[in-house]
């Protein structure tokens, strides 16, 4: 398996070039109808081309969620496929957004389905949900090290319901979602110019200064837009780690579609405020 340059190294120069904008593809059924596209394969086909068309070579990251694919079986993993492909040829990096999570020989069949250099689905990142304990991530961590892929581990999520487990507090006196931080920050000790190893943290989640985010990883951050966070919010909820912030729009740009102009369009304005916002931090 030949190894590429590691992920963050990867990640900093695209950031750097593209500005840090990651797009989501998530062709749910409301947007489907939305394009005024059926929710069959052929509509799911046209959105992702159609998206892929549109951002893929200005944009640092495309983030497809794979569940709105494997729902449609084997038909839509190739669609999927065939998006990761062609994502990645017109220059963008490609989180693919599965949230797998399990331990032994199910983990390292989960790690080979995406972070295997040749494997049909390989993404340059896969998100991970460390909540069977972190160490059950370890063939992920091993495999992704070993192709030059990357994590992006579950650690404060927007959704009201993660706060139940990743607030829990430890006998130690640290919660959870702090735990999965300290672990990334010792996957990543050393790396430059960026580890590989980042965290999922909710743009709406507030002031966050009481977690040191300062994990030499980026940090994933979805609810830029239809979820209530603005790019003017950065700053604020990420302080000092705000330049390795990767903020993820899916609605606030796909809902200009399918016209391919509008979503760059679109696309091209949330990277302008993210950089607006950046530049003033």
């Amino acid at each position: 398996m030949t190894v590429m340059e590691a992920f963050g190294a990867r990640l900093r120069r695209a950031m750097d070039e593209r500005g840090p904008l990651c797009v989501g593809i998530d062709p749910h059924a409301s947007l489907l109808a939305e394009w005024g596209l059926n929710d069959d394969v052929a509509g799911l086909e046209r959105f992702s081309r159609t998206v892929v068309e549109a951002v893929a070579d200005r944009v640092a990251v495309l983030k497809p969620q794979s569940a709105f694919f494997e729902r449609f079986g084997s038909r839509g993993v190739a669609v999927l496929e065939k998006s990761v492909q062609e994502a990645r040829a017109a220059g963008a990096l490609v989180v693919m957004d599965a949230k797998r999570g399990d331990i032994g020989s199910t983990m390292a069949a989960y790690a080979e389905s995406f972070l295997n250099k040749d494997a049909p689905l390989f993404s340059d990142a896969l998100t991970v949900s460390p909540y069977l304990g972190y160490g059950s991530l370890k063939p992920a961590v091993d495999l992704a090290r070993e192709s030059g892929a990357g994590l992006f581990v579950l650690a404060l999520t927007s959704n009201q319901e993660g706060g139940e487990v990743q607030h829990a507090v430890r006998e130690d006196g640290r919660n959870v979602g702090a735990t999965m931080l300290a672990h990334l920050a010792a996957e990543n000790a050393g790396e430059e110019p960026l580890g590989s190893f980042g965290a999922v943290v909710g743009a709406t989640l507030g002031d966050l200064s009481s977690y040191d985010l300062g994990i030499n990883g980026p940090l994933l951050a979805p609810g830029i837009g239809a979820q209530g966070a603005t790019p003017a919010d950065l700053p604020r909820v990420f302080g000092a780690a705000v330049r390795n912030v990767v903020p993820n729009v899916s609605r606030g740009v796909l809902r200009h579609g399918p016209d391919v102009a509008a979503l760059r369009t679109a696309a091209d304005r949330f990277a302008a405020e993210i950089r607006t916002a950046l530049s003033a931090s």
